[in-house]
């Protein structure tokens, strides 16, 4: 068992997981290496509860070191966080004059100057060279200093104990989860099916299946992996897993454009799009073994599906499907004996000899057939549930939520709840909403044409309409489930958290998750950006930039690379290079009632590659903040004190260009976690009106306390402000997202 990898699942939980058998005494009184243990973690901002401290006292010293260990990896203690510029908090007064002259200097090679490491020559009297850790020319750093300030937060967070049993129960609601996983959790349950054994137990979501099919796969248990194949849509989405590693089935042109994108730059002369396109394009070749080719073969053939409805599951992917086929010489197996169920599938894919049902139901909606079209979507109500407001507005709401009432027991509760939630954003004519496209970055759409014809009256109707249709499917479903208990604790923190319903984040948490949505209040008058990046990587021109978008009611202003300082933030310097294994790092400082006092609205954190190519695998964003002010080295600039951090993330999909981490209400002077990519090689490609959709669809959201009230208001349990009641529903159970996933009963 690696339990340096299940340490760090349970500290995303807010926990620190032990096995029982290395606790091997009970000695009450605190030996000394759990002293210097518990020292060394509140210098890192946390502490532990009793039982879990207890636990620690009576474990080998070695596995206390492992705690301690995976405590500063997350937290990148032995990362170089030192930024280009010493005491960056007062401007070196540098402009765009300075990089000029220094520009033609080089070029004319006037040797009169200072000559860097880097072999730049800075004349006289245009940077203050002193104020520096490396050039500020290039943007390539020369010096480089360990953490100096910790422990300056004051409050620390508790981590709690984690037995055998809450790593068995996590693992278990993960493979139950009602909704998609994040990255995060996606790379939780990769980490505990190297661990443990494969619990029984169904799984939920498509996209989780992958990974438990891959896994028995890999341990030869190809037969078993077919039981769970119920369509050919789940044989492709595993074999483009395996080839992409994507849980969602994304086109290749999708992939290839948005790779090619990526590689766009502002100086054509230092744009590459083509070759990455050809390179994304020889990537996404595909290539199989006799061995793998049989697999798949067998899989279709031994389906328990009709031929015609296998064909047109394959239909919307027809593209795609013929590459497989070609590469899997699914066509060559079809004329082998006990193969007759493919060959005859392979003749009526080739051949289309097969009735498409979306093509049926655009027909009769296009000739306003209603009728027809309702008893069409019926057969499938979770894509009637997806199309119900626009059939609303193409029909009329009272004949729609009628045909729509008939079968909402069958429509999986995470898509009843989506209806509620965004029913206000939908109905709304002046309303632009955001989505993300599969596989593309997030977009502001405009409101649909129709609404123009009804009034306002008549919208707020059919918002009604839905809530009440909502709220009443979901009060019976709870009302069925038999529930002995009379009272019930909700925990005030649960009203301000989200329920995890359609957002797949593509960033890993380690530190303890939030859900996106989640609000951090700011306890100080500072928030402190950062950003690490090159870790292990050789060195190189790496050009990743910190900025942050502040909004007024009138204007728009920025701080980066290209504006140092402005009103109420101040940047750290521009790093272009990064050294050779140990990375480097930029933070920006933002002072609220400077803001405040010029009337900012919102501060929207960003991160982008400049660089060609996308954001660099593994690097982390996040911000510090403190009740008390956070000093800066006064010798090296370095401004991370790990005890400080709130929240941070770490990249790890390779197709985002640029990705929005935060959001700052000047006025309510909180923080918003959200992940938002946007296609930007600098701050200036941002969207601000699709960080305020985006920001409107997460308040839109239903929460998990208002969930909570819906549970006890149907179930007929009295709300108590005791933590003794008979349930308890604390900030400690929301944490573990996919959990609270099973209050959407189906």
């Amino acid at each position: 068992m690696k339990t340096k990898e299940l340490l760090k699942i349970s500290l995303r939980q807010n926990a620190i997981f032990i096995p029982s058998e290395m606790i091997t005494n009970d000695v009450k009184n605190l030996s000394g290496t759990t002293s210097v243990l518990l020292a060394n973690v509140s210098k890192l901002g946390f502490t532990f509860s009793e039982s879990l401290l207890h636990a620690l006292n009576n474990v080998n010293p070695n596995y206390k070191v492992e705690v301690l260990e995976v405590l500063r990896e997350v937290l990148g203690t032995d990362k170089n966080w030192t930024p280009l510029v010493k005491e960056w908090n007062v401007p070196t007064g540098e402009s765009v004059l300075d990089h000029v002259v220094t520009y033609f200097w080089n070029v004319l090679n006037i040797k009169s100057g200072t000559t860097l490491q880097c072999g730049h020559i800075i004349p006289d009297n245009t940077f203050p060279l002193e104020r520096y850790n490396g050039c500020p020319f290039c943007g390539t750093p020369f010096e480089f200093w360990k953490i100096e300030k910790f422990g300056q937060r004051g409050k620390l967070k508790v981590l709690e104990l984690w037995s055998e049993k809450d790593l068995n129960d996590f693992y278990i609601s993960l493979l139950q989860s009602k909704t998609a996983l994040d990255a995060t959790q996606v790379d939780s349950l990769k980490m505990v099916m190297k661990n443990l054994p494969l619990p029984k137990t169904d799984v939920a979501m498509k996209e989780t299946l992958m990974l438990v099919i891959d896994l028995l796969i890999e341990n030869g248990k190809e037969a078993e992996a077919s039981q769970f194949l119920k369509t050919p849509t789940d044989i492709l989405r595993y074999l483009w897993y395996k080839n992409t590693g994507m849980l969602q089935i994304i086109e290749p042109k999708t992939i290839i454009k948005r790779t090619s994108k990526n590689a766009q730059h502002l100086y054509n002369v230092l744009d590459t799009s083509v070759q990455a396109r050809i390179a994304s394009t020889n990537d996404l070749k595909l290539k199989y073994s006799r061995k793998e080719c049989l697999m798949v073969a067998n899989w279709l053939n031994n389906m328990d599906m009709e031929v015609e409805a296998m064909c047109e599951t394959m239909h919307p992917k027809r593209g795609m499907w013929v590459r497989f086929i070609r590469a899997l010489r699914l066509a060559e197996y079809s004329k082998r004996k006990g193969f007759e169920k493919l060959n005859f599938l392979m003749d009526v894919f080739y051949n289309q000899v097969y009735d498409v049902w979306q093509s049926k139901v655009n027909k009769s909606r296009l000739k306003f057939d209603a009728d027809k079209t309702f008893a069409l979507l019926k057969q499938r109500p979770g894509l009637f549930a997806r199309s119900l407001f626009s059939n609303m507005l193409w029909f009329g709401a009272d004949e729609t939520v009628a045909h729509f009432t008939e079968i909402i027991d069958k429509v999986p509760a995470r898509l009843v709840f989506t209806l509620n939630m965004y029913a206000q954003n939908y109905f709304d004519k002046n309303m632009q909403r955001s989505v993300k496209p599969l596989g593309g970055t997030n977009k502001r759409i405009a409101p649909n044409a129709l609404l123009n014809l009804y009034d306002e009256d008549q919208l707020e109707v059919m918002k009604n309409q839905i809530e009440a249709l909502c709220l009443l499917a979901m009060k019976k479903r709870f009302a069925a489930v038999a529930n002995t208990n009379k009272t019930i604790y909700i925990d005030p923190q649960l009203f301000n958290i989200p329920v995890s319903i359609g957002d797949r984040s593509e960033t890993v948490q380690d530190l303890p998750v939030a859900l996106m949505g989640t609000r951090f209040p700011i306890e100080g008058n500072e928030v402190r950006l950062f950003m690490q990046w090159g870790k292990d990587l050789p060195a190189q021109h790496l050009d990743m930039d910190l900025s942050c978008h502040i909004a007024y009611e009138d204007k728009a202003d920025v701080c980066s690379f290209s504006r140092l300082t402005t009103t109420g933030c101040q940047h750290s310097g521009d790093i272009r290079s990064i050294p050779s294994k140990v990375g480097t790092a930029e933070y920006i400082n933002i002072n609220i009632d400077e803001l405040a006092k010029a009337k900012a609205k919102f501060v929207t954190f960003t991160c982008n590659a400049y660089s060609n190519g996308s954001i660099t695998p593994n690097l982390v964003v996040g911000w510090m903040n403190s009740k008390h002010p956070m000093k800066i080295s006064e010798k090296s600039g370095v401004a991370y004190d790990p005890s400080c951090v709130d929240h941070q993330v770490r990249v790890t999909q390779n197709v985002a260009k640029g990705l929005v981490f935060g959001v700052l209400n000047v006025a309510k002077r909180e923080i918003v976690w959200l992940e938002m990519t946007f296609g930007g090689q600098v701050v200036g490609g941002l969207d601000f009106k699709g960080v305020q959709a985006l920001l409107a669809k997460l308040s839109s959201k239903l929460n998990i306390g208002s969930l909570l009230q819906l549970k006890a208001e149907a179930q007929g349990l009295t709300i108590t402000e005791d933590q003794n009641a008979d349930e308890v529903y604390d900030a400690k159970w929301a944490i573990n997202a996919v959990a609270v996933t099973q209050l959407l009963i189906d």
